[in-house]
């Protein structure tokens, strides 16, 4: 379905929206509080390990130390039929963030002797690190269905403490205890380096396993603070990983390179991430600070950095109209068959000018590369840089190829593209570009509305901001009436929307944005009786567009502290005075089907629970029977049936010379005694023959 068709008649060249009339008021999911996850433990009344640590019966030691405690690669996983909905999808789309920056893989259980269970249990909570006790359950309760307190939960699983219970933390952070609840001093506890290794990495304020500054206060003052006072607003983040959290992860699980990661370039090294001209084209892309007409400057660095800041730039003036200039990517190589690419590109020629995005794919029978045309995108505005979002479905080895094609009109300018990133993940399906955002935040305007979008199911919606809050800002989906109406079922069944405000670093690992995602549950009632998601002309209330349409717009729901101010200013949300809001939303109903339950490899009671190695030795199976992996080093190992002797070179070394000396003592004491006994018989011998000669002589007389 093509979704800018469908909404050709709402959006009238159209950016920004403000509603007419008033409309149903808003559902604010978090109660108009930032809770924290401790928060939420907090009020059901849990009084967890360090807040959200389950500790088990069976567990000797809880600890990031010993292998033991690694889960393999990829993890085995049940999302329990008492999961919410959202719940669900926030899982899968957490799943995606480790898949994107670390090797770290999850699959749907299928009878493995240990697994994850995530379920719907009282607040949000995990063990630390691989229990090895079959189903070990992770609790993602009410409220805790945000991608940064899953991603938090199943660091904890992975075998990461909180980062402020290190054993250097006092260098870092003082810990106020007086402002600490009584019955909540322990949680503060620092973890020794025999039970927690940072991994030779530095503090992290900007961990999303740091608590907040305000974690288990018994007043209004922090509980924690920092000693270096810009980072007391920055710690208990829960948006996304930090980059140590990310390189902690990647040390403690040997990873080397991320899944679905594939390309990422900003054009700052002379090689160019290995792109290549082609020989088929007219023309040559050029790698530039700066080009007549504009850019002024690339996007990564926005000429904040003398000496940086280069982009790759396809000058139209040097061709006639209809010539093309291709960039090629170096070889990629597909693992999952589906890939977004997303990069800038800014025009400063004409209006005609345009770039197509190629995809070159190499197979058998095309040694040399089928190159084939993904999108043209065209009509690119004039003199600012634009974000753009380009799915390919590759499965074969290939190349991305950007052809910029000269248009009719006379300019000195052309086609310029910086920040590309290329990933195995899906594209967001629409972008909301807000420009000149830091004026809309000091205007008095109390909302600001996106262009109108449509589903893939052809759901009509839009996203609001709230932006009258001093510290927060709010966000809340909307579904509108739209031309699909008539065809799509009521209330709205099991859509789940993602709104997501993109942290616009160079590099998408390094992003940390701020996401929320919603699902419409077709039962939610509002206040005034009604179905909250019905359809929006019979529950909505009327809105206009800026040039007189009228329409209905439903209630909102979404998060009236979606994310602070302070957050917003924060890394590259606002860069080049605009911020760019992603937008997906898919339907989850798929999701409400019980997910199979295989036979156990092994029984559930898992034969190592009860089978414990000593000395960090690893605990295996084989052939039905537990038994101990033991650990060994260049000159020390471990032995016995659980691991419990130590050997070294050095004590072998001892045992080999004394056995040498006691067998070379025993071999001279055996050698004397042997000739002994061979010349005692000699001697005998000769004494017998002497006594028989002398008596044969008198005879012969």
């Amino acid at each position: 379905m093509d979704s800018w068709g469908l909404s050709s008649f709402l959006f009238f060249g159209v950016l920004l929206l403000v509603s007419g009339l008033p409309t149903p008021e808003n559902f604010d999911i978090d109660g108009g509080m930032d809770r924290d996850i401790f928060d939420i433990n907090e009020e059901l009344g849990l009084d967890l390990f360090e807040g959200d640590i389950s500790l088990d019966e069976v567990q000797e030691r809880n600890s990031i130390i010993g292998e033991n405690y690694r889960w393999p690669h990829t993890i085995p996983y049940v999302l329990d039929d008492s999961l919410g909905m959202n719940a669900k999808g926030v899982i899968l789309k957490a799943f995606e963030r480790y898949r994107l920056k670390t090797c770290i893989d999850f699959k749907p259980w299928s009878g493995e002797a240990n697994y994850v269970s995530v379920y719907n249990g009282s607040g949000c909570s995990s063990s630390v690190g691989n229990q090895r006790v079959g189903m070990q359950k992770l609790s993602i309760g009410k409220n805790c269905d945000k991608i940064g307190t899953v991603q938090h939960e199943f660091l904890h699983a992975l075998g990461f403490w909180h980062e402020q219970s290190r054993s250097d933390r006092d260098d870092y952070i003082s810990i106020i205890w007086d402002r600490i609840m009584t019955n909540r001093k322990h949680n503060f506890i620092i973890r020794n380096d025999q039970e927690s290794d940072f991994l030779n990495v530095p503090y992290d304020y900007n961990s999303v396993m740091h608590y907040s500054k305000t974690a288990f206060k018994n007043g209004s003052e922090p509980t924690i603070v920092t000693r270096i006072p810009d980072f007391m607003d920055v710690i208990g983040q829960r948006m996304d990983f930090s980059d140590l959290d990310i390189l902690k992860l990647n040390r403690l699980y040997n990873c080397t390179s991320s899944l679905s990661f594939m390309d990422s370039c900003d054009f700052e090294l002379e090689n160019v991430c290995g792109m290549i001209q082609s020989s088929e084209d007219s023309a040559d892309w050029r790698r530039v600070s700066e080009a007549p007409g504009g850019p002024e400057s690339d996007y990564s660095n926005m000429g904040q950095c003398k000496g940086t800041g280069f982009f790759m730039h396809f000058n139209r003036s040097s061709v006639n109209e209809g010539a093309r200039a291709l960039l090629e990517s170096r070889i990629l190589y597909p693992k999952r068959g589906f890939q977004c690419l997303q990069f800038y590109v800014y025009n400063s020629g004409s209006e005609g000018d345009q770039l197509n995005i190629y995809v070159r794919e190499y197979s058998a029978a095309s040694v040399n590369g089928t190159l084939t045309l993904v999108e043209e995108i065209k009509d690119i505005p004039i003199g600012s840089w634009q974000l753009r979002h380009v799915t390919l479905n590759v499965t074969n080895k290939f190349r991305v190829v950007f052809g910029g094609v000269r248009g009719a009109g006379a300019s000195l300018g052309g086609l310029s593209i910086d920040d590309i990133n290329l990933s195995e993940t899906q594209c967001p399906h629409h972008t909301w570009h807000i420009r000149n955002f830091t004026q809309l935040l000091d205007s008095s305007n109390s909302s600001l509305f996106s262009p109108p979008f449509y589903s893939s199911k052809g759901y009509a919606f839009q996203v609001s901001l709230k932006l009258t809050n001093l510290t927060n800002v709010g966000i809340y989906f909307h579904l509108i009436s739209g031309a699909n109406d008539d065809q799509l079922q009521w209330p709205c069944p099991w859509q789940q929307a993602t709104m997501t405000i993109l942290d616009q670093n160079p590099d998408i690992r390094r992003c940390m944005s701020r996401e929320l995602s919603i699902t419409t549950d077709p039962f939610m009632i509002s206040g005034n009786g009604n179905y909250f998601w019905d359809r929006p002309s019979k529950v909505g209330g009327k809105a206009f567009f800026s040039n007189g349409t009228q329409f209905r717009r439903g209630g909102g729901y979404g998060s009236s502290t979606f994310m602070t101010l302070e957050q917003l200013k924060s890394r590259d949300f606002i860069k080049g005075n605009d911020v760019y809001i992603l937008l997906t939303v898919e339907d989850i109903s798929h999701l409400n089907s019980t997910q199979s339950q295989p036979v156990p490899t092994f029984s559930s009671d898992d034969l190592c629970a009860s089978f414990r190695c000593e000395n960090d030795g690893i605990c295996i199976v084989r052939e039905g029977n537990a038994e101990c992996r033991c650990p060994s080093g260049e000159d020390w190992w471990y032995m016995g049936e659980r691991c419990e002797q130590r050997g070294s070179r050095r004590d072998t070394i001892i045992i080999a010379v004394s056995s040498t000396a006691a067998m070379f003592a025993l071999m001279l004491i055996i050698t004397l005694i042997s000739v002994y006994f061979t010349r005692k018989k000699y001697h005998t011998k000769t004494s017998s023959n002497t006594a028989n000669t002398t008596l044969e002589n008198q005879y012969a007389l």
